[in-house]
């Protein structure tokens, strides 16, 4: 059964409104100061969830003086799920149209999983815009690229080949409950509760959602050979010149950790690296306070706040 994408309009300390940018319809739940000189912050949500998996980090970023969107991608929430432009370059492109249509300049981008990978990608593909990116549970785009069996678990391996299958991840995600096997499998042992689970479940149930969060899955493992997908990794291969900061979940298993950057970054630019012990891959969710003090230290340094 389909749902209204109102239903994940959920209330709270935030307001939610929708902006045009780059040919779509997106969602943000806002919060913090719109006026002033207060640093916007775009956070950017992983798979299978939604805007709401930031709600923790959403109000305690507002309450330390910054300007805070948290942004449903396209194909999510209750953004618009048009039939193309689920690869990376039209996501970026997306979350910097996003920027300016709230009014600004520049904003530091920090995203999860998914979310994670555009956010690698914007000082590469949308420099203009980006002033900092933060990235949680995501290797950059090039180790998953070049080896993206070696990045992942067993469970996590199987998962991408059978999201390339037509038709059969979306009918699982629909109607089998499996954005719940999923969040219980790759997070930490016992973490998740009934609400939450029930309430990505009903994100899955919006029209197209899970034939969107698919394609953006599919494209991830078919453009590599491509054309395409060769311009993007060309695009991402150049060092990262804008403040950036790492984190994962020592008990992520989905994802496992890395050392680090692997040389991403360029020299002399700050770069943070942080793995939180027992925090599977849901980080903004399974470790709300710690995520938010990583994020709330991290911030006041790369904006002078």
């Amino acid at each position: 059964m389909t749902v209204d994408s109102s239903v994940i309009l959920i209330e709270g300390p935030w307001h939610h409104h929708f902006v045009a940018a780059n040919g779509a319809r997106f969602h943000v739940a806002e919060a913090g100061s719109t006026v002033g000189d207060a640093p916007l912050v775009i956070l950017l949500p992983g798979f299978p969830q939604f805007w709401w998996a930031w709600r923790h980090q959403l109000v305690a970023l507002a309450a330390s003086g910054y300007r805070v969107a948290a942004m449903d991608l396209r194909g999510q929430g209750a953004s618009d799920k048009p039939p193309i432009g689920y690869d990376v370059p039209t996501l970026a492109r997306d979350v910097a149209g996003v920027i300016r249509s709230l009014g600004a300049s520049q904003a530091v981008v920090i995203g999860h999983g998914l979310g994670g990978h555009i956010a690698w990608s914007m000082p590469g593909l949308q420099p203009a815009v980006t002033r900092a990116i933060g990235t949680l549970a995501a290797p950059h785009p090039l180790s998953f690229h070049s080896d993206p069996w070696r990045s992942m678990t067993i469970s996590a391996r199987l998962r991408l080949l059978c999201f390339q299958l037509p038709t059969v991840p979306e009918r699982r995600l629909t109607n089998h409950r499996l954005a719940t096997r999923l969040l219980r499998s790759w997070g930490a042992p016992g973490w998740l509760d009934d609400e939450t689970a029930a309430t990505y479940e009903l994100g899955m149930r919006l029209p197209f959602a899970a034939h969107s969060a698919m394609e953006s899955y599919r494209w991830l493992v078919r453009s590599t050979p491509r054309v395409d997908g060769q311009r993007y990794l060309s695009a991402v291969r150049t060092p990262i010149w804008v403040p950036t900061l790492q984190l994962h979940g020592g008990a992520d298993r989905c994802l496992p950790a890395p050392k680090g950057d692997s040389g991403v970054v360029a020299a002399g630019v700050p770069y943070r690296f942080g793995v939180l012990p027992g925090v599977g891959h849901y980080l903004p969710e399974e470790a709300p306070e710690a995520v938010t003090e990583q994020l709330t230290r991290w911030l006041a340094e790369v904006t002078d706040r």
